[in-house]
């Protein structure tokens, strides 16, 4: 037997992703329901080599069925997550409003994925931030080796992770200055994003740090462990999929690189491209469309006693957040809600 599931925000980047990959994965589906808001209502997405017509969200009973991916904003989400909660329904949301709720596992499968039995207490499991995700699956084998003291990160984010509209905004602001040869007035961002990087996503705190930053703080804690000190800068860059990582970290026991690039060898989810010669990395080009979280030019930081740094590759729509829903699904599945 399979289950009832339901996939809302399904014409967006990230639900038409879920949908891919519950077909690619072969989940077990029994049926399956693709909700939108009323404005995509009969908006037709595919399902492996099915197409499906969106149902309207507002309506929708999510009683009697199993799991729900939600791939939409916060405030919609605030709205209908506890109303198929309440129905019985698991929801996994990608939205970033149950992640700090402390009665909600963060969960990345391959990192902490007993932490999904906690999802009873309110039938709702939360799917990290994109940029917490990939790095967080290079960091667990080496903290279980070391254990990790600190980790400066910076990353490099693709237009992706603000969604349809930045990415055509990239599109639009790379047409009009070199082959139009006019400006494009920046609207989804704050700069000119097209040839230009911004250090800055999300809105500024106090701290002078951006909530993204927090973001990647708060999480990597939940997820992978409370001692550890992270210190994050977050850069929107002009790529469309596929966000880059720079990671420095110090851990209490020594780790020597080849130790540690054949431990990240052997860790679940990680694939290690590494060779020290030109192109002998991975970059989001290559990326995406792929599941794996991909890391490269690992080495040691001599300036520090225990230092390694490395880089960290990965497509922010799948592992980031649709690969990783699905994923939490099928540990759901296998530890909680097994079927006969």
């Amino acid at each position: 037997m399979g289950y009832k599931v339901v996939v809302v925000g399904a014409t967006g980047n990230v639900g038409k992703e879920m949908l891919s990959i519950l077909a690619e994965r072969e989940f077990p589906v029994d049926e399956i329901a693709a909700l939108a808001s009323r404005k995509s209502l009969g908006t037709e997405v595919s399902f492996g080599d099915r197409t499906l017509k969106t149902k309207d969200l507002d309506t929708f009973d999510f009683t009697g069925w199993d799991i729900a991916l939600f791939a939409i904003g916060s405030d919609a989400t605030k709205v209908y997550a506890p109303k198929a909660a309440a129905a019985g329904c698991v929801v996994i949301d990608n939205s970033s409003l149950y992640r700090y709720d402390p009665d909600v596992p963060l969960v990345v499968p391959e990192v902490n994925a007993e932490a999904v039995d906690g999802y009873a207490k309110k039938n709702i499991i939360a799917n990290p931030n994109c940029s917490t995700a990939q790095m967080v699956v290079a960091l667990k084998p080496l903290h279980d080796r070391a254990k990790i003291k600190r980790v400066v990160v910076s990353t490099y984010q693709s237009v992706s992770g603000t969604g349809k509209e930045a990415m055509d905004e990239l599109w639009n602001q790379t047409k009009g200055l070199f082959v139009i040869g006019q400006d494009v007035a920046p609207s989804v961002y704050p700069k000119q994003i097209a040839f230009n990087v911004i250090p800055h996503i999300d809105v500024f705190l106090d701290s002078g740090d951006t909530k993204e930053e927090w973001k990647m703080v708060a999480e990597t804690k939940k997820i992978l462990d409370p001692s550890i000190k992270v210190s994050a800068t977050c850069v929107r860059v002009p790529v469309f999929v596929g966000h880059s990582e720079s990671i420095n970290i110090e851990t209490e026991d020594f780790l020597d690189w080849e130790e540690a690039t054949e431990i990240l060898r052997e860790a679940p989810g990680v694939l290690v491209i590494d060779k020290r010669e030109a192109g002998g990395y991975m970059t989001p080009v290559e990326a995406a469309g792929e599941d794996a979280t991909y890391v490269s030019r690992i080495r040691q930081d001599n300036t520090i006693e225990n230092g390694l740094n490395f880089w960290c590759v990965s497509d922010n729509l799948r592992k980031g957040a649709a690969l990783n829903a699905v994923q939490i699904a099928e540990v759901l599945g296998k530890r909680c809600l097994k079927k006969d």
